[in-house]
């Protein structure tokens, strides 16, 4: 079981990584996104070798860091923003699973009135913090688990958030919640198999450079949906 690890301390971590001098594949490094150049990100250039330094630092395990890759349904879901901004432009917006916080960034880019971002992982909280003050805006990072419960807000933005079965099985309800309370759902997903059959439309799609671990593609098809 993973001990855990408290925000303040996660974002002290992050900010004395992104401090330290010194370069390699196992560091943080402040990178655009390749679909999304309009962003910057602390990424790590290995994320695999960056975890396994820090865990051997704390010496204990730590969450697998999804926030230090930009993942393609997360950039396809940016651009899309970026792109159409009169969607995000003056509403209140949260970007749900968040990682890095790019979605958020980016809707705080577009002119939202409020931004949160929301990731269960303390480091994507911290990374979210570093990321918006790098990009000079203002994201609320909370890292409460909120599938359980109904949120009131203008735009619901989840990028890459399907990504297994369990996951899907929680994260499609809260959407429909959302959803039926008055939100506009917007998901970004290369489609992971977790998609649901006829209740989502496809309103864009992209060829998304990929930069997450483990990819036998340089390329991924990724859709922006909303439920239908």
């Amino acid at each position: 079981m993973l001990a855990p690890v408290r925000a303040q301390t996660a974002l002290a971590n992050l900010e004395r990584e992104i401090a330290a001098p010194g370069a390699g594949l196992d560091r943080l490094r402040l990178v655009a996104p390749p679909f999304v150049p309009e962003v910057r990100l602390h990424l790590a250039e290995d994320a695999i070798l960056w975890w396994a330094r820090m865990e051997a630092a704390a010496g204990r395990s730590l969450p697998p860091p999804y926030w230090a890759s930009v993942w393609a349904g997360g950039q396809a879901l940016a651009r899309y923003l970026l792109d159409h901004p009169e969607l995000a432009a003056g509403r209140r917006v949260l970007d749900l699973a968040t990682g890095s916080g790019l979605v958020a960034i980016a809707a705080a880019l577009a002119g939202a009135a409020r931004v949160a971002a929301n990731d269960v992982d303390p480091y994507a909280v911290a990374a979210v913090t570093v990321n918006a003050r790098a990009n000079r805006v203002v994201v609320a990072a909370t890292g409460d688990d909120l599938l359980d419960d109904t949120v009131s807000v203008d735009l619901l933005l989840a990028g890459d958030v399907l990504y297994d079965a369990a996951l899907a099985e929680r994260v499609l309800p809260f959407l429909r919640r959302a959803a039926a309370r008055g939100a506009e759902v917007l998901v970004g997903d290369p489609d992971r198999g977790h998609l649901p059959p006829d209740r989502l439309e496809v309103v864009a799609s992209y060829p998304v450079p990929t930069t997450e671990p483990s990819v036998d593609s340089p390329v991924r098809r990724v859709q922006v949906l909303r439920p239908c």
